[in-house]
């Protein structure tokens, strides 16, 4: 008799095997790419999530850090904007392809001094400061001391002034992980999204992470209310998703959509009493798959609709 294994538990497996996979896969030939977005931010492209970096005279931040192996590219990338010391370092979760190069980036800057007087774990002087929700530091046990949060903030919002601008670092609960955290630049006008928001997969739902559906269209519609466009769904506010392109409001109105209009088709199945095999048999991404799916990678569409399934049937 064969056991079955949880579906969740696989899901945590794909996650972690995803990451393992882009830490020790060959990244010798990845290409670092910093793209202007708008004010005095920049998106970076490598491998693993995307990164925001903000310059201007008091320094560097960083939105995640991407994978270890990087952190020499990364850095070279950031000079070609600016020799200022890198003072915060952002994480929006926990998950590796977006926290790896912590503590390599974090030991190539410098906190502002006095920066660590209150509620920092570790004092002023050792390296930038690495903000992040609380939550991704209790999900970070086995991770080096160096590249741990520094900082950790409990709650909804933290805010930020840096550069001469205003900084929302703002924590939706049970999204994508527990420990998720928007950063939003006010003058420039720009979100940085982490994995709540892609443009080249369906929603990653990590739900031993603490995730879920409904915690990511509420995420979702969060966004999309902080989002001013100019032109109909054109211009305006930019956002930096976790993985893909450069976005608008467009581009995540869509997204929400397409999220919300699948958790409702898998809502109905299961209120019809139908099992997750029968859900995935009906194919209710088909007219989405197009866009976002996939039958092969860490993140397949039937491990979307298994999630999707799993987190609607949860005990409330």
């Amino acid at each position: 008799m064969k056991r079955k294994i949880p579906g969740a538990f696989i899901i945590v497996l794909a996650l972690a095997a995803f990451a393992f996979a882009q830490q020790n896969q060959n990244l010798n030939n990845v290409e670092v790419h910093l793209l202007p977005v708008q004010g005095n931010i920049y998106m970076l492209v490598g491998a693993g999530g995307n990164m925001t970096v903000q310059v201007g005279k008091d320094g560097v931040l960083l939105v995640d850090t991407q994978f270890a192996a990087l952190s020499p590219k990364i850095l070279a990338a950031i000079r070609t904007l600016s020799t200022g010391p890198i003072r915060y370092i952002i994480d929006t979760h926990f998950h590796a392809d977006h926290t790896g190069g912590n503590e390599n980036l974090r030991k190539a800057g410098s906190t502002i001094t006095g920066g660590n007087v209150s509620f920092d774990i570790r004092d002023a002087g050792e390296g930038a400061q690495i903000i992040a929700h609380e939550n991704v530091m209790n999900r970070m046990p086995a991770t080096p001391a160096g590249a741990l949060p520094t900082s950790t903030y409990i709650g909804d919002l933290k805010k930020l002034f840096f550069n001469g601008e205003g900084i929302e670092i703002i924590h939706p609960p049970a999204a994508h992980t527990d420990g998720d955290s928007i950063v939003f630049f006010r003058r420039s006008d720009v979100i940085s999204t982490g994995d709540i928001f892609l443009t080249n997969s369906y929603p990653i739902i990590d739900l031993a992470g603490g995730g879920s559906i409904q915690g990511t269209i509420d995420a979702l519609n969060r966004l999309v209310d902080m989002i001013i466009p100019v032109y109909g769904q054109e211009g305006g506010t930019l956002v930096i998703p976790g993985h893909g392109r450069l976005s608008d409001f467009g581009d995540l109105l869509n997204f929400r959509e397409m999220t919300i209009i699948i958790r409702d088709r898998i809502q109905d199945m299961i209120k019809k009493g139908m099992t997750l095999e029968q859900v995935k048999a009906a194919r209710p991404t088909r007219d989405y798959d197009p866009l976002f799916g996939t039958n092969t990678g860490f993140w397949t569409t039937d491990m979307f609709v298994e999630a999707v399934y799993k987190s609607l049937s949860q005990k409330k």
